[in-house]
């Protein structure tokens, strides 16, 4: 019965207009108006930003290999890329490393990890959609991804074991990192817990169960660093980085946390956050 209802509600949803759908969207999960005339909270101003704002500096922050490349000349290290392509067939005659990730280069959330040579079968099952199927429709709305090359992208895996990096997640406004988000066995049990710049942490939840304190990391310095550097030309982006054996490896830009609808609770930090982003003015046309 919940999964007819679900289909239901996804294929009215998907047929309203934007400005409807995110507002039913936002009330379902936090239980509030959103505001989009006059938008103050965080998540309101990413569902301003997915409504209204086309920009060409956001036309590349949903595509991998943009975002990769953007890093790179800035500095930072990005993953070992081993191949790009659209064809499968061609990844299982790419002679890959012991370990290896496969992502789609334009959506968010789908990942295989593989290990030693491709097995096509098996990677043409597990990939079935992800070429030209939108994941969901939060992901329809949010114009960038629409705009990212529509392939796979094949690269190493970092790490030496199985066990899920921490992610750090950098909120940058304005050039400022002003949180960060650090999200903890995402493939099993995923946890999240929130911190300052300063490394104190908040007792905040954010969808996940909060995850434990965690020491700070020794190369947080340079994170932040790189966090400022890489998110100055915009007014507010997410840079994300893990660190591996004492280096910070870029990981991708968001410019949609959330999707605009993951509550923080206690509600405080959704006000404090809005108050730092100054939004654009947009050419009308």
């Amino acid at each position: 019965m919940k999964s007819t209802f679900k289909r239901i509600y996804q294929n009215l949803i998907t047929r309203m207009p934007v400005k409807a759908r995110r507002r039913i969207m936002y009330f379902r999960v936090t239980r509030r108006h959103l505001r989009l005339g006059r938008p103050r909270l965080f998540t309101e101003k990413i569902n301003w930003r997915i409504v209204n704002d086309r920009r060409d500096i956001l036309s590349g922050t949903c595509d991998k290999i943009w975002m990769q490349d953007f890093a790179r000349d800035a500095g930072v290290k990005v993953p070992n890329r081993i191949w790009v392509g659209t064809s499968l067939a061609e990844l299982a005659e790419v002679d890959l490393p012991a370990r290896w990730v496969l992502k789609p280069n334009h959506s968010s959330g789908r990942v295989h990890f593989g290990e030693g040579k491709a097995n096509l079968a098996e990677l043409q099952a597990v990939t079935k959609g992800w070429l030209y199927e939108q994941t969901s429709v939060t992901l329809a709305d949010e114009w960038a991804y629409g705009e990212a090359r529509k392939c796979f992208i094949a690269e190493e895996r970092l790490g030496q074991s199985d066990i899920d990096l921490p992610d750090y997640k950098f909120f940058v406004f304005h050039g400022k990192p002003e949180l960060i988000q650090v999200d903890s066995s995402r493939f099993s049990g995923h946890e999240r817990r929130l911190y300052t710049p300063d490394w104190e942490p908040l007792e905040v939840v954010n969808i996940y169960p909060l995850g434990p304190v965690i020491p700070k990391p020794a190369t947080l310095d340079q994170m932040l660093a790189a966090a400022a550097m890489l998110g100055q030309p915009f007014d507010f982006i997410r840079v994300d980085f893990y660190e591996v054996g004492g280096e910070v490896i870029f990981g991708e830009l968001t410019p949609y946390p959330g999707g605009g609808i993951e509550p923080y609770s206690p509600r405080s930090l959704d006000a404090v956050l809005g108050s730092k982003w100054t939004l654009p003015q947009l050419q009308q046309y």
